[in-house]
């Protein structure tokens, strides 16, 4: 039957123009092709994006206990240069890419592995199971792989403000954290991490969830614009920003060179909130935002895209 009368209103969700036919069920991605797509898109991204992330990072590092290096983003951004050359805002980029490409790939394999067994008959997956998978898909990257990248990175970045670093490159420094502090010294503040992540990601996926099942109505199947892909995750990011920042705080205090003054993630909670206030959990939100909302953006379409080609030379029905 033919729509008569047929009108959208700007602020209706949009409906698929042949609504007429049934809508088949959503296709399934498979956890092999997540997997491979996530890690070139963890990969990309990261070399995008890093200076933003070794800002925020220096920020965050720059307590309020001792008189302040920095007095704002433009100002550390200044000081490394003049100090270290642009190179200085990639100090630690090794670590990070090392760690970004399996990150993602652990990151969508196993949303991709859980949201299959979720999802309804029709294959539509809703906001709250894509919250659920989200969740596992965060908290299972945060052990395998975010915990130790993310000690290794803070270790250098903040040994590069000392007055004579150490480290002289990633394997040296993992060599040199490991022979004085033991394996565990690449799995220092977990709790925070994983909380951190968890959290992270069941943000995020629930938004992108959300923003996809309201866009595509009742074809699950529908097409979604690269840009427009790229403006969900956009805002799936700025809600795990402003959701989880703390954590983040935290995690990093607790990964850096000086984490033997914090007993557990409580006690460098609470000694943050005693002697700095509640505004220093939300320190380096700018350049954390900037970097997560095109972090993510990013991510995404490149995933999304290479999902596609994937699909094209890999069939796996």
């Amino acid at each position: 039957m033919q729509d008569k009368g047929f009108h959208v209103s700007s602020f209706s969700r949009p409906r698929c123009l042949a609504a007429a036919a049934p809508a088949g069920k959503a296709k399934l991605t498979h956890p092999g092709k997540a997997i491979l797509a996530g890690g070139i898109a963890g990969g990309i991204e990261i070399c995008i994006t890093f200076p933003t992330e070794y800002v925020k990072t220096q920020l965050q590092l720059d307590e309020k206990a001792n008189p302040p290096k920095y007095r704002g983003v433009g100002d550390c951004v200044k000081q490394t240069v003049k100090g270290h050359g642009v190179k200085g805002l990639y100090r630690g980029l090794s670590s990070l890419l090392y760690g970004s490409i399996p990150k993602s790939a652990v990151r969508f394999g196993m949303f991709e592995f859980l949201s299959n067994h979720a999802k309804d008959e029709s294959g539509r997956l809703d906001s709250t199971r894509g919250l659920l998978c989200g969740l596992g898909a965060g908290v299972m990257e945060a052990v395998l792989v975010v915990c130790p990248m993310e000690t290794v990175k803070v270790k250098f970045i903040h040994d590069q403000t000392s007055a004579n670093p150490k480290y002289k490159g990633f394997f040296h420094g993992v060599r040199e954290i490991i022979r004085a502090q033991g394996l565990r010294g690449t799995y220092q503040g977990l709790t925070a991490t994983v909380l951190k992540q968890g959290s992270n990601q069941a943000i995020r996926f629930f938004v992108m969830t959300s923003l996809k099942n309201w866009y595509r109505g009742d074809d699950p199947n529908k097409a979604i614009n690269p840009l427009l892909t790229g403006a969900f995750g956009a805002i799936a990011g700025a809600a795990s920003v402003f959701g989880n920042t703390p954590l983040d705080v935290i995690k990093t205090r607790m990964q850096g060179l000086e984490a033997h003054k914090y007993k557990n993630t409580l006690d460098c909670a609470l000694k943050i909130l005693r002697y700095e206030g509640m505004t220093a959990f939300y320190k380096g939100t700018v350049p954390r935002l900037g970097r997560v909302c095109l972090d993510v953006a990013i991510v995404f379409i490149i995933y999304e895209e290479v999902v596609k080609v994937l699909n094209a030379v890999w069939k796996t029905d």
